[in-house]
């Protein structure tokens, strides 16, 4: 009997088949790794001269690379400020869960809006607080489209240079203005996602729920309030509400087991930071041109995991909390390495903007959201067609005078066709169906 579609990737093989596959994988990347860490030795001293590498702290006699602005930034903030907040959160946490249950969730609010006045100043408290405001009252309209302009609106003003220059005012360093930006961007997914809630529980019973204290305690909880991961308003809703009359016990070695391995995790980000400078080679053309084709290789799958262990770990540290408080955090992040499929990045990499996504985009949202990205998958088809049916030379000539001396224009028109031209597609297997 033949497999259907579906059934394909479950198909079982021999297992020295698998064992074939994985020694060709693990083999792919120690040895393509291996290759970039000679390069790192060789370029060394010319790579300190231009970045200024740091003093390993892990692996004595090796330098750190601290080019990689967003580890850099953050591993500042947790050992400057970031880790004493949290630690207070936990404190907070667990007092009230033993003596004001009833009174826990309004207290965690309060001390998240304490610590944001702690970390990005009474300014930048105010901002947030504004933005909420704004976000709520338009959500009054009880207008879904409505709510998401108010969004995309607020989350622009993030880049006007205008307002920028106004907010650096408010702080000593950059990167007291640059927290602030991240505290923002991350309040506008929160404040959109409760907006809609807003706008579906309208005529429901669960309205009462909804309410701006709501969006505060939502939006000031703290351990997701700096980074994340994203939780959706109704998942924050349902289990603070069950919270409220029982708090259910933490399994203490799974969490010390957690802990454990976000440790090794750090260390393993930091180790790989002294064992290989891939992010100051990055900036070397001269270096990715003469490389050989497995140390690009290696570079290429190092970024790839580099960025998972450190989303792993700024994800990682805040479930754990959350976990304490009783709340079930999104998964973490897969394991690059292990992903194939666009589908399955998308769904387990992140899984709490993954849920965000499909818990705020409608039916209707989504199919237009389908047609955008087939337009992207359709316009690439048919330049492979091209190449296909009439050699590389043509391809290349559409490819320039498309995307290069067209751009920005032929590109978005290319685009804005291929969008309708998906739309009918759909319609069509829709009615057929």
């Amino acid at each position: 009997m033949p497999c259907s579609r579906g059934d394909l990737p479950s198909a079982s093989l021999p297992s020295w088949e698998l064992t074939f596959y994985l020694a060709i994988t693990l083999g792919f990347h120690f040895y393509s790794f291996y290759q970039v860490y000679k390069v790192s030795r060789t370029y060394e001293e010319d790579l300190d001269a231009d970045f200024g590498f740091e003093k390993g702290f892990f692996i004595w006699g090796f330098k750190k690379d601290p080019t990689d602005f967003e580890w850099s930034f953050w591993t500042e903030w947790v050992k400057k400020l970031l880790v004493w907040t949290l630690l207070g959160h936990i404190i907070v946490s667990q007092v009230t869960s033993a003596f004001l249950l009833k009174f826990r969730m309004w207290l965690l609010m309060i001390y998240g809006m304490l610590a944001c006045f702690y970390t990005v100043g009474y300014k930048g408290l105010v901002l947030i607080l504004l933005h909420l405001l704004i976000s709520y009252t338009v959500a009054q309209l009880q207008l879904p489209v409505l709510s998401w302009l108010c969004s995309i609106l607020l989350l622009y003003s993030l880049q006007m240079e205008s307002l920028g220059k106004i907010q650096k005012r408010w702080y000593e360093t950059e990167n007291e203005y640059f927290l602030l930006l991240f505290c923002l961007a991350l309040c506008n997914l929160r404040y959109t996602s409760f907006s809609l809630e807003y706008c579906r529980h309208r005529d429901s019973p669960q309205k009462r729920y909804v309410s701006f204290c709501w969006l505060l305690a939502y939006v000031f909880y703290y351990p997701v309030f700096h980074n994340g991961p994203i939780i959706c308003y109704d998942d924050f809703n349902n289990q603070m509400r069950k919270a409220e009359t029982f708090v259910p016990k933490t399994d203490l070695l799974c969490l010390l087991l957690s802990g454990m391995r976000i440790l090794f995790w750090w260390w393993l980000t930091e180790s790989m930071l002294q064992l290989m400078y891939i992010h100051a080679i990055q900036e070397q053309e001269t270096i990715l041109e003469s490389a050989s084709y497995w140390t690009l290789g290696g570079l290429g799958f190092a970024h790839a995991l580099f960025f998972y262990m450190k989303y792993l770990l700024l994800y990682g540290i805040p479930s754990i909390i959350m976990c304490l408080d009783g709340i079930e955090p999104p998964k973490l992040p897969r394991c690059t390495s292990s992903l194939y499929s666009f589908t399955g990045t998308w769904r387990e990499f992140d899984v709490g903007l993954h849920r965000w996504l499909v818990r705020c985009l409608s039916a209707r949202m989504q199919r237009r959201a389908h047609a955008a990205f087939a337009s992207v998958a359709t316009t690439l088809l048919i330049l492979s067609n091209l190449v296909f049916l009439c050699g590389n030379q043509v391809g290349k000539i559409y490819w320039n005078r498309t995307f290069v001396q067209g751009w920005p224009w032929i590109p978005i028109a290319v685009l804005a066709y291929f969008y309708c031209y998906a739309q009918v597609g759909i319609e069509y297997d829709r009615i057929k169906n």
